[in-house]
């Protein structure tokens, strides 16, 4: 490394865009970041941190939240998952307003729900009719449905037409080994797979040998080219990272994050908005939701990744209580599950589905423009899409973030708000 010429060490960044740091300089235990050029300007207040949560695999939104009051046309099309009515018992859905019920392995988000932080909507998605898991998250992660010539990610577009800019190397952040879609484009973002990554597991004079390296490689008091910048943003990130310690965080309010990938994520987003480091926009993943056989029903495999996401969004709304007003997380999946279960006691891709919404400034409660699942009203045998997946998110840009630049973020739609969202 020592030996490592400035030009070489450019080529292993990359040039433009997202640019990782190689895995051809660094250890396997090192961290890996990706950064872009960003605007020097102070970013200014008064807007929320979005958290967007993307359930991969297309979740069956007919168990997570269930139309009991369907009658015959939930039941008798699902004889072995269907969940039972509200009722007598912990297998059963949990009331919310009558006609829809959430899964009994979703019981952590009742509280949050009675509380108005919370709110439910069904019948959502993705306008475009694919079944392909890969097609279907590209067009919701860039936010241009059955458009293919979008390159960039909607949350990106979305912070390069906002009215400020931000230079903390933590205006956004993807937790994973690599940034999610929505998150490509010019404006920088940060892979983060674990803070703890960042201290090394305790060796910290492997990290003060790395920063000693880069420093003989660049002089970044100044930074006039583009090669200097992006160190100047490595020792950025280095610096306020050094100013964390996952081990010692404590989360406030007795709130226990599961012990899973997506738990972890979150417990970091939720450090990191405690530290103000100017996080603007966090993304996080939990997989899983191919539910194709032996999906069960009250319990089983869907009970257990439901499990851990309403664990997981219940310990981070406790823990960030005295943040939520500044807060909103939305969560969502490329499409739904046919309303017919298969004969593998699962279910096959599908098209509308379940969002959930989570924050200080929303309105609380269930939302949905819902046409039913009688025969006549099913799209090829599947939940009908009545609201727009950017629907949703338009009126959180707009209402929670401040930014208006909408027919940037999501070209040639013009949103037909929900109502869902309290604006500042």
């Amino acid at each position: 490394m020592n030996t490592t010429s400035r030009r070489n060490f450019m080529q292993s960044l990359g040039a433009m865009g997202v640019v990782g740091l190689s895995k051809s300089l660094f250890p396997a235990w090192m961290p890996r970041l990706a950064f872009a050029p960003r605007l020097q300007i102070p970013p200014a207040g008064g807007r929320d941190t979005m958290v967007v949560i993307f359930q991969r695999g297309g979740m069956d939104g007919l168990n997570v939240v269930v139309p009991f009051g369907e009658g015959g046309n939930y039941y008798d099309r699902r004889p072995t998952i269907a969940i039972p009515e509200p009722g007598a018992g912990d297998n059963r859905a949990i009331d919310l307003d009558g006609f829809f019920g959430l899964h009994p392995a979703l019981r952590p988000l009742k509280d949050v729900y009675d509380a108005g932080a919370l709110t439910v909507i069904h019948g959502a998605g993705s306008p475009d009719p694919s079944r392909s898991h890969f097609t279907a998250m590209e067009y919701m992660e860039r936010g241009t449905p059955g458009m293919q010539t979008a390159t960039t990610g909607w949350v990106n577009r979305h912070l390069e037409t906002a009215s400020w800019q931000n230079d903390s190397p933590f205006r956004a952040i993807g937790m994973g080994t690599m940034v999610q879609g929505s998150l490509r484009g010019p404006v920088s973002a940060i892979a983060l797979k674990s803070i703890a990554d960042f201290h090394l597991q305790g060796r910290e004079e492997h990290l003060a040998t790395i920063q000693r390296t880069l420093s003989s490689l660049y002089s970044i008091q100044a930074p006039t080219d583009m090669i200097g910048a992006q160190a100047g943003e490595v020792f950025a990130t280095m610096e306020l990272m050094a100013q964390l310690n996952e081990s010692e965080y404590v989360p406030a309010n007795a709130a226990e994050y599961p012990d899973s990938d997506f738990g972890m994520g979150l417990k970091q987003i939720a450090q990191l908005i405690k530290a103000e480091v100017g996080l603007e926009v966090a993304c996080v993943d939990i997989g899983g939701w191919d539910t194709h056989e032996d999906q069960g029903g009250s319990d089983g495999q869907l009970a257990g990744l439901l499990s851990d996401f309403g664990q997981g969004m219940a310990a981070f709304y406790a823990d960030l209580r005295d943040y939520m007003s500044n807060v909103t997380v939305v969560s969502m999946s490329e499409f739904g599950r046919r309303v017919e279960e298969n004969g593998s006691a699962g279910t096959d891709h599908g098209h509308g589905n379940c969002m959930f919404v989570m924050g200080g400034g929303v309105t609380g409660g269930t939302y949905s423009r819902w046409v039913g699942l009688s025969d006549d009203m099913l799209d090829e045998g599947d939940l009908a899409v009545t609201t727009d997946y950017r629907d949703v998110l338009t009126e959180i840009l707009v209402g929670r973030l401040g930014n208006p630049a909408v027919d940037r973020i999501f070209p040639d739609y013009v949103a037909n708000l929900p109502g869902i969202i309290r604006a500042r």
